[in-house]
C-alpha cells in the first residue's frame, strides 16, 4: 500500500525524465523482451491471455487506492 502518494509521484516523474527514450527504442526493447519470454516458454499464443481477468482486478484495486 502506498503511504506517501506525493513522494511516489515525484519519484515516477524523476524516473520518466531520467529514462526518456524514443518510441523506436522502447518498441525495440519490448520486442526483445517478448521474444525472450517466448523462448523461455513463459508465454505463447495459447496462454497469452491467461490470468488477464486477475490482472485487471488487481489494476483496478491499485488505481482505486492511488
Amino acid at each position: 500500500m502506498v503511504k506517501n502518494k506525493i513522494k511516489l509521484a515525484k519519484f515516477y516523474q524523476k524516473l520518466i525524465q531520467r529514462e526518456n527514450i524514443s518510441y523506436k527504442k522502447a518498441l525495440f526493447i519490448y520486442e526483445a523482451l517478448h521474444k525472450e519470454a517466448i523462448a523461455l516458454g513463459a508465454i505463447n499464443s495459447k496462454n497469452i491471455l491467461d490470468g488477464m481477468e486477475v490482472d485487471i482486478k488487481v489494476a483496478k484495486a491499485i488505481n482505486k487506492e492511488i
